[in-house]
């Protein structure tokens, strides 16, 4: 069983900078998405990372402004966000696969924390 706490949301206003951190507990060293879902839409996947954290892959949407990142000793999760826009605010959600290769589709993980809101103004 895993446990995945996320935090580091607020308030930003656009071209502002957030870093969102995911700590699991429990079975850990899981390959780990974020994933993000704004009202009256549904949820979208964000970035992705292996267990070892030598790969990773982004939506188009964020490229170049966000960075997922993972440090295993202390089973936690970053995603830093850059540049933010209007359209990041969402709540954001991190996932955990039973997999050393990432995934894209929230199909395939098996564990998701609460979720930190995140909202940019404009």
């Amino acid at each position: 069983q895993v446990q995945l706490v996320e935090s580091g949301g607020g308030l930003v206003q656009a071209g502002g900078s957030l870093r969102l951190s995911c700590a699991a507990s429990g079975r850990t060293l899981y390959a780990m998405g974020w994933f993000r879902q704004a009202p009256g839409k549904e949820r979208e996947y964000v970035a992705a990372i292996n267990r070892s954290g030598s790969n990773t892959n982004y939506v188009d949407s964020v490229k170049g402004r966000f960075t997922i990142s993972r440090d295993n000793a202390k089973n936690t999760v970053y995603l830093q966000m850059n540049s933010l826009k209007p359209e990041d605010t969402a709540v954001y959600y991190c996932a955990a696969a039973s997999s050393s290769y990432y995934y894209t589709s929230s199909d395939l993980y098996h564990y998701w924390g609460q979720g930190t809101q995140v909202t940019v103004s404009s």
